[in-house]
């Protein structure tokens, strides 16, 4: 069973959190492990698994990124397996440059620029993405997802390199 069908969503890269709360809930009222304590060990064995994989779902349905990526997976678009490779030659070159810029960026103000540079770009990639998955074309999806994950690491760099600027202040 997929993590939708876990949930009892459909599989689309727009889920509203709302409906996505009150699934995840509802499931795990009856499949917490507390529920099945005094019951037989098989029955707690699945319990304890179907607990698990509900919270696996939870997690990666919220996350907009990891949703697209496991949506992608479900529609057979092939991404690196490690999740980190960057095959695409221009946007290998564009975070090079953009690394760069963000480690000579010497202010706080300056990172911040880059960070909702990146957001903004993240955002408009994710808005480009729905088009992709109603086209079903796989390629492009591939590339506006590798484009994602870049841009999600690019974030947490930003955030780091303002906690270090911020500790040397």
């Amino acid at each position: 069973m997929d993590h939708f069908a876990r949930l009892g969503l459909p599989a689309a890269l727009d889920l509203d959190a709302g409906a996505l709360d009150k699934a995840y809930f509802a499931q795990q009222r009856l499949w917490h492990p507390d529920r099945f304590v005094a019951k037989p060990p098989e029955e707690r064995a699945k319990a304890s698994a179907a607990a698990a994989a509900l919270n696996d779902a939870y997690r990666t349905l919220k996350d907009p990124l990891a949703r697209a990526v496991y949506l992608a997976e479900l529609k057979g678009v092939e991404m690196p397996a490690d999740g980190k490779t960057i095959d695409d030659p221009e946007l290998l070159m564009e975070a090079m440059e953009t690394r760069e810029e963000l480690h000579e960026a010497s202010t706080i103000p300056a990172i911040e620029g880059l960070a909702a540079k990146s957001r903004d770009e993240m955002n408009a990639t994710l808005a480009r993405l729905r088009g992709l998955f109603l086209a079903g074309d796989k390629p492009a999806i591939r590339k506006a997802l590798l484009r994602l994950r870049y841009l999600d690491k690019f974030a947490e760099e930003a955030r780091a390199r303002r906690t270090n600027l911020e500790r040397k202040a």
